[in-house]
């Protein structure tokens, strides 16, 4: 038995009742929370590793609910582009795609996003190069390696430049090779069992790159084996232009005629949503990863947060692929989410400071994303019974010393450094450092991943 124990630090622990200690305790035995609390710990096994938490905030750990970790390689590109010009610039690109450059891409994201707080990331991976190997099994390597609990999707594209989709034809699956994948991904991976590290979803890409079958049918496939949706929507306008032009709706219409709303589903980006949509993600339990810094960065907008917290829908946040969104650090989302809500402008007007506080950030980027990803039962906040997610953060340095709000600090400051990350009780971050794998010898591989996929 192997006990974590946490004393003197200030905790929000982003339960159901929002509670916080000013100094307080946490333990966590082979993995798991057994007691959270005010002051110091009431006993300390023998054994125990105990750590001084005085002059450091602990959360959970965050969750990231949008990911693109294969763009890692591709950084830097078409970086002046609206989403379709930059997705034509970057598909021939992608084409070149192997198994061992995706590897080394995934690694060096997964790494970035340990040291910014994430102890459970997403990622949408649809990108199957012909000759590119097992790119999606390297994405599950690479997560063993860093130590982060991991929710990988099978993502797919079937409509092709000649079919009237974006994507071209090259990289585009058929449909029944999508399927065969996408049920032989779930069974080689998907682990339904308590505090698993990997779950799978399926993830056809986006209504201009998949064909209504492969929607209809991927439904009918998660459904069937018990897991997860996910797909990009309402992302731009030229997206909602593209369904009304085909289909004559809008986009949550559209997918809603498919089977894709509902509890089991949870959607990136949601930046164009009318109040009827919102409606209807709200009645359906469908949830929304909102990804700030790769709208702003792609010129797409920002989701209507505040109203689709007032109503209910499940909120997390993604950092999105690093080829719109560089910085790849899940701890910074916090505030870019705070300030894009409180810019932008609604039907009701200017959204103003109180359009999303730093404790809704912080919650969307723990509970909200524990409850898109199904989760919310074992990870997002810090209780008895829940996994050691943590994320003990040193908040007395000169960025962050005498800042009267802890949670404030971690939010709008400037990011602070982690004293300590762990995932299910195991040391992945320690003093800012990361402990399960080398970075030098990770950013090494991603250099030579990226003059690769170059060409």
């Amino acid at each position: 038995m192997t006990t974590l124990v946490i004393e003197g630090a200030a905790i929000a622990t982003v339960d159901p009742a929002g509670t916080e200690y000013a100094s307080g305790h946490l333990v966590a035995t082979d993995g798991w929370i057994t007691a959270v609390g005010p002051g110091p710990a009431p006993s300390t096994p023998e054994g125990a590793r105990v750590v001084d938490g005085a002059g450091c905030l602990l959360t959970p750990g965050l969750v990231n609910t949008h990911h693109h970790l294969y763009q890692w390689a591709t950084r830097g590109y078409a970086v002046d582009a609206t989403l379709f010009e930059w997705l034509t610039e970057l598909y021939p690109v992608w084409a070149r795609l192997t198994a061992p450059a995706v590897g080394a891409a995934a690694t060096a994201g997964l790494a970035w996003l340990a040291r910014s707080g994430c102890t459970t990331t997403t990622d949408h991976h649809y990108l199957f190069p012909r000759a590119g190997g097992d790119v999606l099994g390297s994405t599950v390597d690479a997560a063993a390696r860093v130590g982060l609990r991991f929710h990988p999707t099978r993502g797919s594209m079937d409509l092709g430049q000649s079919q009237g989709g974006l994507p071209p034809d090259e990289v585009v699956e058929s449909i029944d090779d999508i399927l065969a994948a996408s049920a032989e991904a779930v069974a080689r991976f998907h682990d339904p069992s308590p505090g698993a590290m990997v779950r799978v979803a399926l993830a056809p890409c986006s209504p201009f790159s998949v064909s209504a079958d492969l929607l209809r049918e991927s439904a009918a496939l998660a459904r069937s084996l018990g897991v997860r949706l996910h797909t990009h929507l309402a992302e731009t306008t030229d997206e909602l232009e593209y369904c009304q032009d085909r289909f004559g709706c809008d986009p949550i219409d559209y997918v809603e005629r498919l089977g894709w709303l509902g509890d089991d589903v949870w959607l990136a980006h949601g930046v164009h949503l009318s109040a009827a949509a919102i409606a209807r993600l709200a009645a359906t339990g469908t949830g929304v990863a909102h990804c700030p810094s790769s709208n702003a960065r792609l010129g797409a907008g920002t989701a209507p947060v505040r109203a689709l917290l007032s109503t209910g829908v499940p909120v997390g946040l993604g950092v999105d692929g690093a080829a719109s969104q560089e910085a790849g650090r899940l701890v910074d989302e916090l505030r870019q989410a705070v300030y894009a809500a409180r810019t932008r402008v609604d039907a009701d007007g200017l959204a103003g400071p109180r359009a999303l506080s730093v404790r809704q950030a912080l919650w969307m980027a723990t509970m909200g994303g524990a409850r898109c990803l199904g989760r919310a039962d074992e990870i997002g906040s810090l209780e008895v019974g829940k996994l050691a997610d943590l994320a003990l953060w040193r908040t007395d340095g000169l960025g962050h010393v005498g800042i009267a709000d802890p949670v404030a600090a971690l939010v709008l400051g400037a990011a602070p450094p982690l004293e300590l990350l762990t995932v299910g009780g195991r040391v992945v971050v320690e003093r800012d450092r990361l402990s399960t794998v080398d970075e030098a010898a990770v950013a090494d591989d991603l250099r030579r991943a990226c003059a690769e996929v170059r060409g």
